[in-house]
This record gives structure tokens, sequence and C-alpha cells, in this order.
């Protein structure tokens, strides 16, 4: 019967004896190797071998400069869709980007929509979007649709 009377600690991995002589394979340099800083104690943390550490290297940032807005901090990512994908739904169809979600044609809308102007359409829509191309605005309402910005 187990019991709280005949309970047992688990056994403790015991830690590695260095410096005991050759016999133990650890002995002379304990497991250190022969020269260097790291035979002799710690190294700090980030210390890249007595070259200029990466903290040092790099210039502090103190909010936002010119250069982190031309990398695009600020940059919007838009979900991209051409005319030519639109003209798988039916005439008169109000194409919102919910609805390109739903049926699988856009993945993931991020910012918003952005239509773009390639290929040809032949069916009249009204497509609601975030942003459109001059080309996919001129197709559009050439297709008797029409554009709505949202």
């Amino acid at each position: 019967m187990i019991g709280i009377h005949n309970l047992k600690s688990s056994p403790l991995k015991s830690t590695k004896r260095v410096g005991r002589g050759i016999g133990s394979g650890h002995g002379k340099t304990s497991a250190r190797g022969m020269n260097g800083a790291r035979q002799r104690g710690t190294i700090r943390p980030g210390f890249e071998g007595g070259q200029t550490p990466i903290q040092r290297r790099l210039r502090k940032l103190k909010g936002v400069s010119q250069s982190a807005m031309n990398i695009g901090v600020f940059r919007k990512e838009y979900a991209i869709i051409n005319v030519s994908v639109l003209d798988k739904f039916d005439a008169g169809t109000v194409i919102t980007p919910e609805l390109l979600v739903n049926n699988r044609i856009v993945s993931e809308l991020r910012d918003g929509l952005r239509v773009l102007g390639d290929g040809e359409i032949t069916k009249a829509f009204t497509v609601k979007a975030n942003h459109f191309s001059k080309s996919a605005i001129e197709k559009i309402k050439a297709a008797g649709g029409s554009v709505e910005v949202i």
C-alpha cells in the first residue's frame, strides 16, 4: 500500500566532478581546454571576441527617423486583386472585400483591398474597395459597372 509514510524522494543527478586526476577523465584542465578566456573564467554576455559589439555598431534610434519612414514603417499592405478575377462573378453583383474573402479569392485583407487593371472585364459590377488604379476604374466603368471607395 502506497502512503505518505513510504514515499521516497527522486534520486538527484550528481554534478560533474572535475579536477580529480587523470583517471577521472576530467583532470588537469577540468574539461575547459588549454588556454583562453573560457579556461580562466566566464565571458560577459554580448562579448564578440574583441570586435566591436553589435550594440555599439548600431546607432541609437530616437523616435521615428526619416530612414525608418523610407523602409516603410507606416506603409499600408493591401490585398491585391486584378480586374480579370472579378469576371468570375455574375453580372450585377456587389463585390466587397468580405465577399472575396468568403469565396477564397483573397486570403487575407491586411489594410484593405486594392483593385488593379490587369486583364479584361465583360460584365457590369459594383466594386467596393479601398483603392483602385486608374486603369481599373476605366475598365470597370467601360463595362457598365461602378466603383465605390470604402
